[in-house]
């Protein structure tokens, strides 16, 4: 196999390809989609983030103005917790319009996050937004296959194929000058998008909070060239292994719906259906279970809080809370806040647990399925998949367990024990020059590391696919025949 070759057959393709003025009308098309999609983009990250900064600033205006007042009056009066949108989002929208960004914050209860696109949106939005990620997925892939199906079929149909193996090329150089020449043309696709987001990130990239942002690109980008030289190749195949150049077409669409559209939706559907979710309502009832047997700190005559209220006047050595160094109400919310916390989190875990599951059938797939492999690969490292969404969630709800913890520890040190405890009247107060020095809760992007680790089988994916590929060149350029 020479190389001079294989380069005559590369350049010779790309020559065929863009001579008609058709395919300079169908890249006027892909780059009005691109301009559109990349200002549509663009505007909705910079509209939503503003939206929830915004909202995050006048939510801790309201914290801080709040007066001298019972600290555990502050935890259940509580506050909010925005999510930013990635950097990335620009470019790939993964889950953002179905996950939602706020969530509030407040003493013994863990609120779900709200607000998603979705809920304000029509019917429409299943069928997907167009954003720079889902063009390069779906349709320069479709792009490629009209413009390869033909390649080897049409220069058997009209003779051309037998003229070139009886000259001396080879089956392997044809079919992998062929797949460069193809991979080549899907370059002029490729680099105007990777251009526009590379501008969109320099001007309305938030830097200081995005973690290995360029790292991040150069993954996706490295993702994207395996995944277009796994479609060119595969175009060339198929053309390759078909008689008729109709019937070439009609294959490469097959596998396209088979793969965007069937394969997917199945993954999906098993999902659901060997690993399903309980309702809401199950969710909270269960806790609430288990905090009843566990022991309930609103309840005067709960069993463990008796227990406890008799080992801290054993320890202390006294026989009534009101001789106790300390408020004891606020001890006992401390510790109800504790248990409540802990049985949340591992009902919490267990519903995730159920959601990975669910996409880990998923991303299973994509070991047959190279769309899917792209996908999880290009919104796991753009910070806009189901881990992104998870790791909003801990950080808001560990940002709620210290704000009442802390809210409970004023209420020890600075609620007098000697009095009844109550939350009305200036003896029963702290200053409310406390409430500014609990800090604002600021989400920060997940780490890349861990983003990584989630991509990590659809990387394993597309390595497999780039070797699947080489081998079924191979393959067909022993298998191929001339007419």
């Amino acid at each position: 196999m020479k190389w001079a070759n294989i380069k005559l057959f590369a350049l010779n393709f790309w020559h065929n390809v863009t001579t008609p003025k058709s395919f300079y009308l169908l890249y006027s098309i892909f780059i009005l989609l691109t301009g559109y999609a990349a200002v549509s983009g663009i505007k909705n990250h910079i509209t939503q983030n503003e939206i929830r900064l915004d909202h995050q600033v006048k939510a801790r205006q309201s914290w801080e103005a709040n007066p001298d007042k019972h600290p555990h009056r502050m935890a259940h009066f509580g506050t909010f917790a925005f999510r930013i949108n990635a950097s990335l989002g620009i470019f790939d929208y993964g889950l953002e319009s179905f996950t939602g960004n706020t969530v509030f914050l407040e003493a013994h209860r863990q609120n779900s996050v709200n607000f998603s696109e979705a809920t304000f949106s029509t019917g429409m939005l299943r069928f997907g937004e167009l954003s720079l990620s889902l063009l390069l997925q779906l349709v320069l892939p479709l792009i490629l296959f009209f413009l390869g199906f033909s390649s080897v079929a049409k220069d058997r149909q009209n003779g051309t194929l037998k003229m070139l193996l009886s000259q001396g090329a080879t089956w392997k150089e044809i079919l992998f000058g062929k797949s460069i020449g193809l991979f080549t043309i899907s370059m002029l696709f490729f680099l105007p998008v990777l251009l526009v987001v590379i501008i969109a990130l320099l001007i309305f990239g938030q830097q200081a909070a995005n973690d290995f942002l360029w790292l991040r690109l150069l993954i996706i980008s490295s993702g994207y060239l395996a995944f277009l030289f796994i479609i060119s190749a595969l175009t060339i195949v198929v053309s390759a292994s078909t008689r008729t150049s109709k019937n070439a077409l009609l294959r490469l669409l097959g596998i396209w719906l088979l793969l965007v559209v069937l394969l997917p939706k199945s993954a999906q559907a098993m999902g659901n259906y060997w690993f399903p979710t309980p309702s809401k309502l199950a969710f909270q009832s269960a806790i609430e279970k288990e905090v009843i047997k566990k022991g309930d700190s609103h309840n005067p005559d709960d069993p463990h809080y008796n227990s406890l209220r008799d080992s801290v006047l054993s320890v202390h050595n006294v026989k009534k809370v009101t001789d106790l160094p300390f408020n004891y109400s606020g001890f006992v919310m401390r510790e109800g806040e504790k248990i409540t916390a802990d049985l949340y989190r591992k009902h919490h875990r267990k519903l995730v647990n159920i959601y990975k599951s669910q996409n880990d059938v998923t991303q299973f797939s994509s070991f047959i399925n190279p769309f899917t492999a792209i996908k999880q690969l290009s919104m796991t490292i753009s910070g806009t998949d189901f881990s992104s969404y998870i790791d909003f969630q801990n950080q808001a709800d560990n940002y709620r367990y210290q704000l009442a913890q802390t809210m409970n520890e004023l209420q020890m040190e600075y609620i007098s024990p000697k009095k009844k405890s109550g939350s009305e009247g200036k003896t029963h107060v702290v200053d409310h020059e406390h409430w500014s020095e609990f800090q604002d809760f600021k989400h920060q992007p997940i780490a890349l590391s861990q983003s990584i680790k989630e991509a990590f089988p659809a990387l394993i994916s597309i390595t497999l696919w780039i070797l699947v590929t080489f081998w079924l060149l191979l393959f067909t350029s022993k298998k191929a025949q001339a007419i």
